[in-house]
């Protein structure tokens, strides 16, 4: 971690389900590299603990899990390459974690914040969703990997191709969230289905999930989509950002 303010948090209750937060609410959680690693510290540590069968993403304001990347983080060219490094590391350990991962979908989830959302195994929508895959719009390339799996060819490209922003009820009928709640539940929903699969036989539930990525190679993907997003950065045109 660091000397700063802390911009996660991280628990684990007695059923065994640990909870990380995002808690950067004054720039509506935008993931810069100090939260980056923060997130990968706790994914690793909930990964070792053997108590922990489930594992909750969610933020402390319910207005917004994340609005991606921190585009006024400043970064000269090597702190982009170790950032898009970060995140194409929090993409690869979130898709590939053994334990089921749920996710709370409130507010803005853009970016890097809906690509954290598709990372995991089961998504809560708040009604206040606001779901977007900027990548056209931004040059970015990312979003195909876990996207096209999760709601089929047809509607990654139109997610992915037009950069357009959805509701949470479009997320629902398009199989993105499995659930609407309201705003401020977002985050209860998303504990209580974590409690209902840490009752399950963890080994059961572990090789079920395993099945199910080594049939789709979702991991595969998703590690050739992160090597291009880091070679892009630190070869090719990288982010758009200004100084």
């Amino acid at each position: 971690m660091t000397d700063q303010r802390l911009l996660t948090t991280y628990d684990v209750d007695p059923a065994g389900v640990a909870l990380l937060r995002l808690d950067r609410p004054e720039a509506r959680n935008a993931m810069n590299t100090q939260m980056l690693a923060e997130m990968l510290e706790h994914i690793a540590v909930a990964r070792a603990d053997e108590n922990v069968r489930v594992l909750v993403i969610s933020s402390t304001d319910h207005m917004g899990l994340s609005a991606g990347a921190d585009v006024r983080e400043e970064l000269d060219h090597e702190g982009h390459v170790r950032r898009i490094e970060l995140f194409s590391q929090l993409y690869d350990r979130l898709t590939e974690f053994p334990k089921p991962t749920v996710v709370a979908c409130h507010g803005a989830c853009v970016g890097g914040g809906a690509e954290v959302a598709v990372a995991c195994d089961l998504r809560i929508g708040g009604s206040n969703l606001r779901m977007r895959f900027p990548g056209a719009a931004l040059g970015v390339p990312v979003g195909p990997a876990r996207l096209v799996t999760l709601a089929g060819l047809s509607v990654a490209k139109y997610l992915l191709l037009t950069s357009k922003e959805i509701d949470a009820d479009m997320a629902y009928r398009w199989g993105i969230i499995h659930k609407v709640v309201s705003a401020p539940r977002t985050e209860e929903a998303a504990l209580q289905l974590a409690a209902e699969v840490a009752q399950h036989d963890p080994e059961s539930v572990a090789r079920l999930k395993r099945m199910l990525h080594e049939w789709d190679d979702i991991e595969g993907r998703t590690r050739a989509e992160g090597e291009g997003q880091v070679s892009w950065v630190r070869d090719g045109a990288g982010f758009p950002y200004r100084p």
